[in-house]
């Protein structure tokens, strides 16, 4: 068996990492392994199951405690990495040793309840995909199909994997027990162990006529139309969980889930800041002069601001309650708007004389910043470092 990568390892992260980030670190895989966004990169799909792996254990407490403890021989009792127990002679591995004090106490021993049953209900593994949405959807929510490829159970032959009209026979390796009996030595003499059959893989039976649809696996590749709907307040890169729309399981399990990981598209007024948006409106300079009444773009409509007189450029004004909602929750963020003074260009002889005219009836008093500045100015100038 080839040698698995240690999990944090897959994942990117350090062996005390807590959930959240494993979570964050599970969605960045997903990002970047996703088979939908490299069809025909085998490498990325490989790299996506070891991911699904991987975050299946360290996001489970008990399975991520098992494996902290034991590595991969604590939650894949049919792994052989050879790092487990090894006090006995001969190097027997946690499964051998498992198999050796079963058959000796009468299978309550190491590891063998752990053994699985391949005919009792297995769950479906999860799936991923992912969407684009709008800003403005991310917002306000929306409700969306989203097309999935996932395993279900093969309509023609039921799960069974035998052709119509045949049925799975008992397997001649076994017996139809499952499991096949082996001699074996070990520090206590010759024992005799059982093991899961390799031609049946433990069921039992097998299949001598294959269905023409899934070939005897029980299990066919379908597309499905899934709906999703997408809660107001989502942000980018948020993962959603369909709950029954993975996987199918086997032999009567839950299916698994899917995962859908949210893509927002960028917008050309509004940046998203957590629940709160930030906005850039430009005003003339006589209406940062004398005040006025703008009309200040909201996600949900628009709304109108008076911004007073003499309002200098880059000022920033709340609004409350006009962000983004929380999810599940009815108070939203608040907006803020910033005003940047467009100075005219291109300005003809009259209107260049207007501003003189009116530049000449100001005083410093209209002027208290640059009266300010230059204050301190002279200050400067006429001080010791003025003279230097």
């Amino acid at each position: 068996m080839a040698e698995k990568r240690d999990f944090y390892e897959v994942l990117g992260i350090s062996k005390g990492a807590s959930d959240d980030e494993i979570k964050k670190a599970y969605r960045a895989c997903v990002k970047k392994y996703h088979p939908d966004l490299h069809p025909d990169d085998k490498e990325c799909e490989e790299r996506m199951k070891e991911v699904n792996e991987a975050y299946e254990i360290l996001s489970d407490p008990e399975k991520k405690q098992r494996y902290d403890q034991f590595g991969h021989a604590g939650v894949d009792p049919t792994y052989g990495g050879g790092g487990g127990f090894s006090g006995f002679s001969g190097g027997i591995s946690p499964e051998d040793l498992g198999d050796i004090f079963g058959s000796f106490f009468g299978g309550s021993g190491f590891g063998s309840s752990t053994r699985s049953n391949p005919n009792a209900p297995r769950r479906g593994q999860d799936i991923q995909t992912e969407v684009t949405i709008s800003f403005m959807d991310a917002c306000n929510g929306r409700s969306m199909d989203v097309r999935v490829n996932r395993t279900e159970q093969c309509d023609i032959c039921n799960g069974s994997g035998a052709a119509p009209g045949t049925s799975p026979v008992s397997c001649g390796e076994c017996g139809g027990t499952g499991v096949t009996n082996t001699v074996q030595r070990s520090i206590f003499g010759m024992m005799n162990t059982q093991r899961p059959c390799a031609r049946c893989g433990g069921k039992g039976k097998v299949v001598t006529s294959p269905c023409s649809k899934c070939r005897g696996t029980g299990r066919v590749t379908t597309q499905k139309t899934v709906t999703v709907n997408i809660p107001a307040g989502i942000d980018d890169g948020q993962v959603l969980k369909v709950r029954g729309q993975g996987n199918s399981g086997m032999n009567g399990g839950a299916a698994g889930d899917l995962h859908v990981v949210i893509n927002v598209r960028e917008d050309p007024i509004f940046e998203r800041d957590g629940y709160d948006i930030n906005t850039e409106i430009p005003i003339t300079y006589m209406q940062a002069v004398l005040g006025d009444e703008i009309v200040v773009p909201c996600i949900d409509g628009k709304v109108k601001y008076t911004i007073p007189e003499g309002t200098q450029s880059g000022t920033i004004f709340r609004l409350r309650g006009k962000g983004v909602r929380k999810i599940n929750r009815s108070d939203r963020g608040d907006q803020y708007v910033k005003v940047v003074v467009e100075v005219p260009k291109g300005l003809n002889k009259t209107q260049k004389d207007l501003l003189k005219k009116f530049e000449e009836s100001l005083s410093e008093h209209n002027y208290r910043n640059r009266k300010s500045f230059f204050d301190k100015m002279k200050d400067l100038l006429n001080s010791d470092i003025g003279k230097k």
